[in-house]
């Protein structure tokens, strides 16, 4: 997997966890995670807060709460 197609699955789906896109390309959640900072740091992801689990257990992996959103600039700039 290259940074390109990371960059068009997070565009396509605008927003998705870190755990769905290691699933999406068969890739460990560490190297997933370096990748998206490289958008990160080119202002084309940010990672959202992180939220609790609605089931209320405490017990989930932080990686599938953990969201990153891909930032249209044309969009950012018309809001």
């Amino acid at each position: 997997m290259i940074l390109s197609e990371l960059h068009e699955y997070l565009k396509t789906h605008q927003r998705a966890a870190l755990m769905d896109m290691a699933h999406r390309f068969d890739t460990d959640p560490e190297a997933i995670r370096g990748m998206l900072d490289k958008w990160v740091s080119k202002g084309r992801v940010k990672k959202l807060p992180n939220v609790a689990c609605d089931s209320g257990c405490n017990k989930c992996d932080a990686s599938h709460i953990e969201v990153y959103e891909w930032i249209d600039p044309q969009r950012q700039g018309s809001a």
